[in-house]
């Protein structure tokens, strides 16, 4: 099986119910865990610099662009621009930054572009 063979066999079990994708594992961890790592590491570098990073429940343009259904945006502002996560709105309060009405407009970043954004920060420290 190719990788995308295996990427339709996931997508129709889930469609299914046959599976639940957090529970598959790489063999080290599963995809639910590493998500919550992501969620929890994101969370404490927003909350240790409350200065640049904000929350909000919209985004730019909710006419052209609606917030996922049950999710918000977080944010932190880095000297490379703006790195962002969508989270369930369940975490909101582990968010301990400021609200703002809409967040800022997407400047069409891709994952790649938000992890250098996020390294970015580390230079201050050396």
């Amino acid at each position: 099986m190719n990788i995308q063979e295996i990427n339709n066999f996931i997508q129709q079990e889930k469609n299914n119910h046959s599976i639940n994708v957090k529970d598959i594992s790489d063999g080290h961890h599963t995809f639910g865990e590493l998500y919550k790592n992501r969620l929890i590491l994101f969370c404490t570098l927003c909350n240790c610099n409350p200065d640049i990073s904000w929350k909000s429940k919209k985004h730019f343009n909710e006419e052209t662009d609606p917030m996922f259904q049950g999710d918000f945006i977080a944010g932190i502002n880095t000297p490379e621009g703006i790195a962002t996560y969508h989270i369930k709105l369940e975490f909101w309060d582990l968010f301990q930054i400021p609200e703002i009405e809409r967040a800022p407009k997407y400047d069409n970043y891709d994952n790649e572009t938000v992890l250098k954004r996020i390294y970015s920060l580390s230079k201050k420290y050396q």
